[in-house]
């Protein structure tokens, strides 16, 4: 299944927020872990991810340090900070509200499948 691009970028923050909220942790983790999660549907590229790092950072709900990982590779490790579990809060609720309208909607088209609306 392709995703729509609108989809991604609106649900990009909250989902490398949510990862880092997890833990500190550097990129290509955060792209493995958004994967995982999703079982694969979401294929971050680094084109992607990157540049969402270095916003979320200006905006201050990301702090960075260099260290030198398990592998010995020196990397840039983030940590969610306070506005950015603020955002964090506000983008869940947001999302909740979202998430319970299009259940409902797809509730009331399956009972009324006249239509000929066949939910997935």
């Amino acid at each position: 299944m392709q995703l729509s691009k609108d989809l991604m970028a609106a649900s990009s923050t909250p989902l490398v927020l949510g990862v880092i909220a997890e833990g500190e942790t550097y990129g290509y983790e955060i792209v493995k872990r958004v994967e995982a999660l999703s079982k694969g549907a979401l294929n971050w590229t680094d084109g992607m991810m990157y540049p969402l790092l270095h916003r979320l950072e200006h905006q201050q709900y990301l702090t960075s340090r260099w260290r030198v990982g398990d592998s010995g590779r020196k990397r840039k490790y983030y940590a969610i900070t306070e506005e950015g579990l603020k955002v964090l809060r506000e983008q869940q609720q947001q999302w909740h509200v979202i998430n319970d309208a299009l259940n409902q909607i797809w509730r009331d088209l399956k009972r009324s499948s006249n239509d000929g609306y066949q939910p997935v």
